[in-house]
């Protein structure tokens, strides 16, 4: 067993949860002509993306590389003959490399298990070659794990079954059963180094050189890549950058067909919805055959490589290789308006057969013969093109990644668009049209037909009509007894439900989470909190689904399914569910009740008959199990899965899990488990695609509790009680909306809350969600994981069925138990807010007391007190640390161990911005840390440049820490160079994965300035850093960060999840200095309440996992890690410290200490104590000191330091990692939790002394040799003496982030104000890498002749940036791609000309730039709050979506920009004089610096084009304007009074 498999085993560490990020491109000659030139073109785009790869501890080790290429006949039939093999024409033969073990004996079993398939297949074994090799230039990590690696030939021999079919695919058909078949054999085997075996590719069409190689090694690895004659038509290639570094020669890519630059989010989901339609597959071109493909997906692959193995059947089962990729990526077609209807039928079509492999992705393929590229839905990859006037073709995750095309080869310059396909055919010798394609395969058959004749759309049918008396809702009493048996309490109905039923959204609270986790309470749990949701952060973004609503879809296909590899008109007979969550009505008219019976009283689960159209119908399952025999829970549980394979057999389309009919003997299954049980059962009998499960059930009521059903497999649910204590409510007079009103706006609470669950993980649509799986369990044992959560992440164990069982049984007690007092009332809860007769709180009115008085008074032992109720929970466990307890060894005396001074160094207060909390909250708590040598950290919303300067007293307002989030307030170059430490904030623990908003009603004139947004404007964060969609961009904004601010260490703060080792690792592998691991129970601002109580992990799973990945890694020696959430106690940090982590953070003490009560009304803005307001009145009642934080914060040291003494310890480091202190206080675990296994939380890497366990050697951030050292040293006289200074330069793609440090540097010498104007001119020419012009400071100015990549102009405070193409180029700028994805980012001040079209996002999030562009992709103009842009062409969808501020202007020569226009915060309105006068200027200077023709046709006739502009003007800001002028008119009239 090697490291890897050792931590999997026995640590934290789990193989399912890696990811990758990578380069993709490739080089086709159009015309389809076979040569070497394009293989070494090929292979310098590869070195061209090398950065966008990545290195582990060993820097001669990447992560992968390789490429794709036609098959070589003309090289094989020269090697093969000196290796004595005879080939025959092209054509008839296959070969592959065959990666082998090193062990002889094993590579011969394989050798032989092969050579047999092949034999036994009809086909001839030509031989074997020995490839050649150097592998004296890769790592020694590479060298270690090299596979011996050689070369199959394989001859074709005609079968006795003559199924040759037209496509010419039949050899490589017999090609892939021969590989299925190999690998499932060894697979099997038990020998060591199976795992070293893999076959690349086979095939008589393409050849793939790839293995764990940097870029620049692959063709010095492979010494046939330095033959010339190797030649092909088609190169793919792909570069890899991994979140971990265990060497995996095998998932390096190419992969069979496919290139993938992205992450499948829905990946669990997909494998078992692909493992359950196995059953089902049947393929005339395999015959019986298609059983030796099986499984489809190869267990243990990465997501591009289950993606390529479910993409390789398609196509290889006769679907064209266009549509097959269609089928797992399909466009947004959803809510698309401007889609054609027969494509839209396409989509919908095979939407009833297959979910999307949802997630960001470019995807480059290639059969051998075409080659193609396709990107996501959302346009998150970046793909752009070349095609030159020769027919060559260039697409690469950047251009410029082939020097050798000049400017006036290029014919076209574009981009993949979202949801496209950029397609190339060499036999047809040209670029095939997206629209083509698409026409193409939405005319393969009648699908609008099919879909008319055979899809029933519940929406559209007669609502159901129960009768009156079926309508009527139980007398009170009986909707408190069914209330108490399903665990409903007082704050369910007051918190929960209440706001959702009156507002129609999700209901708000704050300060985390600081209850006990399910397994520790002493109250009978729901099943659904023992589960927490997962979410993206850094390998892929989350999507904003409220202003990105046009990607997203809660669209089900219910019913079953067919066989994936035909197409029929039965396959389309499903039913179609828009809204999931069903009413009573809705689930009446599914079950075809007779409406005569009463609903409420008729026997649960068993509706006869159906839905009477189209032949559906449903049969009712109860869930209900006796309560006086203890064996009937889990007999229930196998008796529900049995009656589901029943129900099949029979020929129903739906069954209804039902929990209708609780009574004294009877009590309900958990409905989720009862789902996941048949949802699982049914995957594992291949049966689940053939009926669609629907639940109707009394216990969900909030949105986890959906979102989980959802996600472990139902289709569709009825929550009837919830819709029942909505009527109670009413009844109660607590409630203001009748009940339709009431009911409505609950159920579009659950639908917009479902959504924001699903984008937080990045996925779009419920159909990829579903049976997706994405929560970790948390106190759930593997017997109940395996039989109904199988795949679900449990890593500490817990309870079992029969404490399930027990819980639940305690439930059905409170309401039908003897002896119970059946008192009109509900338990009162006291999970969101502490209550006297609640659930326990460690923030109580007690710990807050004694905190506080401790702090004020400077009394340690009343700090002694308050940390004896919080280390002490013995009565009341509620952390996983407080089951802990420190092991006894020898101690030292206290005045050994490392002095309180040194230690403060690792302390930091949490990010909590001002803006969330008050000015004298924000400055007390810098304050503080700064007195103590400790870090506070603004949080993200900007800081008051007045505070960089000590005060007259020697305290400092500075916050050391300045955080980076995804809104970028406030991130000026002035801000970023006035820290000690940047901080990108990738998630929060109160809601990870989700964005935030201050409504304008909170931007005070205070708040607007220190943001550089507007006063009233309301500010939204999107849910990603839409700089950051991947590892590598991370990897990218830390060297932005780094180029301007050299001397400042870059952290990355992240959130505790299942994988977020891994994360961590891709994280260190970035460069980023410090890791902070925050743990999913803190919080202090506004989050909704599911969020708070749901998402995350706590912090002692993530730190250690973190710590033991990068130590198996060799990286933690790279990192600093830090914690934080509900840390409290010197025992907090000493536990934290032996976990792995050597820095702290502190948030929600820190506040209590400056007057935090815990009230939890923070997002209300009447904090009474003056601590999270901006009331000014409110602001007055703060009596925080910083004097009481340094109390605090020596006190916890005092108590680590005795700690420290007590374990032996001297100094921190040499705590890091020693968990053999620890062990775990087996004498007061709950009876829930008796089970409960921390031996992966404790678990100790083994690793050579020489691997370090915590920070000890600086990042290499690779910017000693960047473009700006040369502009800094050209420009030395403006920067000394501010003199104008004129710099002419080249520049290439791996120039990035040019300006940034010139810019920093400015800002150092002259603050905020920077230089004059003009001062600085930069005139480039070629094509800039990433970030060009980011944080470009006033007084610069940068010319560009040619293109540039993603992220121009990236937080720009001042500068001004001019692009125009290269003047030898031949193709008209406004309708090629001149700057990338993501450009102005964050945009300070400042102006921009470009003369050509942007790609998606232009001006995202722009708080003050001035520009002019030629078109935009997507989503142009996102969330802007100020500043003025032209948009001098084309827009793309989704246009000034989120957009509070600013004004678009947009020339609509089509007219047809309002249908693309997102019009939920902006009007569209006629151009007024003041405009005429802004667009005039922006288009003279436009002209002026880029002489574009288009400015130019513009201004000549200027009145007469005006007619062709529609002013986009935020409804917001429109007022706030108005009111402006208005209160000016009204000083003008005061004054002349």
């Amino acid at each position: 067993m090697n490291r890897r498999q050792d931590l999997e085993k026995y640590g934290l560490y789990d193989s399912r949860f890696e990811h990758d990020s990578c380069g993709v491109g490739f080089i086709c000659d159009v015309k389809g002509r076979k040569s070497n030139n394009t293989v070494r073109q090929g292979l310098k785009v590869l070195k061209r993306l090398s950065h966008r790869g990545a290195t582990g501890a060993d820097p001669k080790t990447g992560d992968g590389a390789g490429i794709l290429i036609q098959t070589p006949h003309q090289f094989f039939l020269k090697i093969a003959h000196q290796a004595k093999i005879r080939l025959p024409d092209y054509g008839e033969y296959g070969s592959g490399l065959v990666f082998l073990p090193a062990n002889p004996k094993e590579r011969g079993f394989c050798k032989d298990a092969l050579s047999k398939i092949i034999k036994d297949e009809g086909q001839s074994l030509l031989g074997f070659r020995a490839v050649p090799l150097d592998n004296s230039d890769i790592g020694l990590t590479a060298q270690k794990t090299q596979p011996v690696i050689e070369q199959v030939f394989i001859g074709r021999e005609q079968r006795t079954e003559n199924r040759e079919q037209k496509d010419g695919l039949d050899f490589e058909r017999r090609l892939y059963v021969i590989r299925k078949q190999a690998e499932n054999i060894i697979r099997a085997s038990k020998f060591k180094q199976k795992s070293f075996f893999y076959i690349p590719n086979l095939s008589s069409r393409t050849f793939s050189y790839k293995g764990l190689l940097m870029p620049e090694q692959v063709d010095s690895f492979f010494l046939d890549l330095l033959d010339e004659d190797v030649q092909s038509a088609i190169c793919l290639v792909h570069s890899r950058y991994s979140t971990n570094t265990f060497p995996t020669w095998d998932l390096a890519q190419p992969f069979r067909f496919l290139a993938h630059n992205g992450e499948i989010n829905t990946l669990r989901g997909n494998i078992n919805w692909m493992s359950a339609r196995e059953g089902l597959l049947k393929s005339g071109l395999f015959g019986k055959d298609i059983n030796k493909l099986k499984p489809v997906i190869v267990p243990g692959g990465s997501d591009s490589a289950a993606i390529d193995n479910a993409f390789e059947l398609l196509v290889l089962a006769g679907r064209p290789i266009e549509q097959a990729m269609m089928m797992l990526i399909p466009g947004a077609w959803e809510q698309h308006k401007l889609m054609d209807e027969k494509l839209k039928d396409f989509y919908k079509y095979h939407a009833c057969f297959m979910e999307p492999w949802d997630g960001p992705a470019a995807i480059a393929f290639s059969d051998g013969i075409s080659i193609g590229a396709v990107l996501d839905r959302n346009g998150l990859r970046p793909a752009r093109y070349i095609v030159t006037k020769d027919d060559l073709a260039v697409m690469a995750s950047e251009v410029g990644v082939l020097d050798e095309i000049k400017p006036s080869d290029i014919a076209l310059s574009g981009r993949l668009e979202p949801g496209k396909m950029f397609f190339i055919d060499t036999l047809r010798q040209r670029i095939i049209q997206d629209d083509e394609i698409k026409e193409k395969a939405a005319s393969r058959k009648p699908y609008g037909d099919w879909l008319k004749d055979n899809l029933l759309e519940f929406d559209k049918l007669p609502a159901a009509r129960l009768k009156a008396e079926s309508r009527k809702l139980k007398a009170g009493e009986d909707v408190l007894l069914l209330l108490n048996a399903f665990g409903y309490t007082r704050e369910d109905l007051k918190l929960i439900l209440k706001p959702m039923a009156e507002e129609g959204k999700e209901p708000i609270g704050s300060m985390g989470n600081d209850v006990p986790h399910a397994v520790l309470s002493r109250y009978p749990q729901m099943l659904y909190t023992y589960f927490k949701q997962l979410f993206a952060q850094v390998t892929n973004p989350a999507i904003d689904p409220i202003r990105e609503e046009l990607v997203m879809s809660l669209f089900s296909f219910v019913g079953a399914q067919k066989n994936i590899l035909e197409e029929t008109p039965g396959h389309a007979r499903k039913l179609l569910v828009k809204e999931p969550i069903l009413s009573n009505e809705d689930l009446a008219g599914i079950r075809g009740l007779n409406p005569a019976l009463s609903y409420y009283e008729d026997t649960p689960g068993r509706g006869k008959g159906g839905v009477k159209e189209k032949g559906f119908k449903s049969k009712g399952v109860s869930i209900l199990f006796n309560v006086e025999d203890e064996k009937d829970f889990l007999k229930t549980l196998n008796k529900v899965c049995q009656e589901a394979v029943a129900a099949i057999r029979q020929g129903y389309s739906f069954i209804i899990l039902s929990d209708q009919g609780v009574n004294k003997k009877r009590a309900a299954l958990p409905a989720l488990l009862a789902v996941g049980a048949v949802h699982h059962y049914l995957v594992k009998k291949a049966l689940r695609t053939q009926i669609g499960i629907i639940l109707e059930t009394a216990e969900p009521r909030e949105v986890h509790h959906f979102a989980l059903l959802f996600g472990y497999g139902a289709d569709c649910v009825n929550p009837y009680l919830a819709y029942q204590s909505l009527a109670y409510l009413i009844s109660e007079g607590q409630l203001n909306p009748d009940y339709a009103k009431a009911l409505n706006n609950y159920r579009h609470a659950l639908d917009t809350g479902l959504l924001k669950i699903l984008s937080k993980m990045g996925i779009s649509t419920l159909q990829s969600y579903r049976g997706a799986q994405i929560f970790e369990a948390l106190g759930v044992a593997n017997e109940v994981i395996d039989k109904c959560f199988r795949g679900t992440v449990s890593r500490i164990g817990g309870a079992g069925f029969s404490e399930i069982a027990q819980e639940s049984l305690l439930r059905h007690k409170e309401a039908f138990g003897e002896g119970v007092i059946k008192a009109p009332y509900l338990l009162t809860g006291g999970v969101y807010q502490w209550k006297r007769d609640g659930e326990y709180h460690l923030w109580n009115p007690d710990t807050i007391a004694s905190l506080q008085d401790a702090a004020r008074l400077g009394d340690y032992e009343k700090y002694k007190e308050f940390a004896n109720l919080i280390n002490d929970q013995s009565k009341n466990p509620a952390t996983l640390r407080s089951l802990l307890k420190f092991k006894a060894v020898k101690p030292i005396p206290i005045e050994k161990v490392e002095p309180a001074e040194n230690i403060f160094k690792r302390f930091a207060t949490g990010a909590m911005s001002f803006g969330s909390i008050s000015r004298g909250a924000h400055e007390n708590l810098a304050i503080a840390m700064n007195r103590l040598g400790g870090r506070s950290n603004t949080g993200e919303g900007g800081e008051d440049p007045a505070r960089f300067k000590p005060l007259a007293n020697g305290d400092s307002k500075r916050s050391a820490i300045k955080q980076v989030a995804s809104g970028r307030f406030g991130v000026t170059t002035n801000y970023l160079v006035n820290a000690d430490e940047l901080q990108i904030k990738i998630a929060q623990g109160a809601k990870p994965g989700e964005g935030g908003q201050l409504p304008g009603h909170k931007v005070s004139v205070t708040i607007a300035k220190t943001r550089y947004t507007t006063p009233g404007v309301t500010l939204i964060s999107p849910p990603p850093h839409h700089d950051i969609y991947s590892i590598e961009d991370l990897a990218q904004l830390i060297f932005d960060l780094k180029n301007v601010n050299p001397t400042a260490r870059i952290s990355v703060k992240l959130v505790s999840e299942i994988g977020v080792g891994t994360i961590a690792a891709g994280v260190a592998k970035g460069h980023a200095d410090m890791i902070l691991i925050s743990g999913g129970d803190g919080g202090t601002g506004a989050s909704p309440m599911s969020s708070i109580k749901h998402a995350g992990l706590p912090w002692e799973l993530g730190i250690s996992e973190t710590h033991q990945t990068l130590a198996l890694n060799d990286l933690r020696s790279r990192v600093r890690l830090q914690t934080d959430g509900q840390m409290r106690t010197g025992r907090d940090v000493a536990i934290a410290a032996i976990l792995g982590a050597e820095e702290y953070g502190f948030c929600t003490a820190a506040l209590i200490i400056s007057g935090c009560v815990m009230l939890r009304h923070c997002h209300l803005n009447t904090c009474s104590v003056g601590v999270a307001t901006q009331d000014e009145i409110l602001e007055k009642r703060f009596r925080g000191r910083p004097e009481y934080l340094v109390n605090y914060f020596r006190f916890v040291v005092e108590e680590l330091r005795e700690i420290m003494a007590s374990l032996g310890v001297i100094r921190i480091e040499d705590m890091i990692g020693r968990t053999e202190l620890l062990e775990v206080n087996s004498g007061i675990l709950p009876w829930k939790a008796k089970n409960i296994d921390y031996s992966r939380i404790l678990y100790k890497p083994k690793v050579p002394k020489t691997v370090g366990a915590y920070y000890q050697m600086k990042q290499d951030h690779g910017i000693d040799k960047v473009l700006d050292r040369k502009l800094i040293e050209l420009a030395k006289e403006a920067l000394k003496e501010a003199k104008p200074v004129k710099i002419e330069l080249p520049i290439e793609n791996i120039n990035r982030t040019t300006g940034a440090m010139l810019s920093g540097e400015i800002c150092k010498r002259y603050g905020e104000e920077a230089l004059p104007d003009g001062t600085i001119h930069c005139k480039f020419r070629g094509t800039a890498g990433q970030s060009f012009g980011a944080f470009l400071a006033k007084g610069i100015a940068f010319e560009l002749e040619g293109m540039a990549n993603d992220y121009v102009g990236k937080g720009i405070s001042g500068g001004r940036i001019i692009i125009y193409p290269d003047k030898a180029a031949g193709y008209k700028p406004e309708e090629n791609i001149i700057i990338g994805n993501t450009t102005f980012y964050g945009a300070i001040t400042g102006e921009a000309y470009i003369r050509g079209v942007a790609g998606e996002r232009f001006c995202i999030r722009n708080s003050g730039l001035f520009g002019v562009v030629e078109g935009v992709g997507d989503h142009g103009c996102e969330y802007m709050t100020g500043g003025r842009v032209v948009i001098l062409g084309e827009t793309g969808r989704n246009f000034a979506a989120g957009m509070s501020g600013g004004i678009a202007y947009v020339y609509d020569i089509n007219g047809d920009f309002k249908s693309k226009c997102n019009l939920e915060m902006v009007a569209l309105e006629k151009i007024a004089a003041d405009d005429e006068l802004t667009i005039a200027d922006l288009l003279h200077n436009h002209y002026k610096y880029t002489n574009s023709l288009l400015a130019k046709k513009v201004l000549d006739n200027f009145k007469e084009e005006l007619k062709n502009f529609i002013k986009v003007m935020p409804l917001e800001y429109k007022r706030i304007l108005e009111q402006k002028i208005l209160d000016q008119k009204m000083d003008l009239t005061e004054v002349s009074d």
